[in-house]
């Protein structure tokens, strides 16, 4: 990790940032319990990484690089399809993710 910030016997157990919160052990996301700005470097997967983008307080995160079709996981269950390659560090959300189960781009205001 940076000078800035010393890794804690937890992170270097699990190999991940404590700024973060996995659900599920199969995930391949994990929730940023903090706000992040681009450039914060953070541990996931046992790898030091770059935040490419401003990650809110309560979003996702790739912890490992997810393929475009490939299933986005949290809780365990699939929550969604990565609409494009997701590399490890980046905000996974509307930008890259799609629903597999609602039509998101069809909701009405009216019903």
């Amino acid at each position: 990790m940076s000078a800035e910030r010393q890794t804690t016997s937890e992170e270097a157990r699990t190999g991940e940032d404590a700024r973060f919160l996995r659900l599920h052990p199969d995930d391949n996301v994990v929730t940023a319990i903090t706000s992040l700005v681009p450039g914060t470097k953070v541990l996931l997967d046992h790898r030091e990484v770059s935040i490419s983008g401003s990650v809110p307080l309560g979003h996702k995160v790739a912890s490992r690089r997810i393929q475009s079709g490939e299933k986005i996981i949290k809780y365990g269950v699939p929550i969604g399809s990565a609409t494009r390659d997701i590399e490890i560090g980046e905000h996974v959300h509307v930008q890259n993710l799609k629903s597999d189960y609602l039509p998101t781009q069809l909701r009405r205001s009216d019903t």
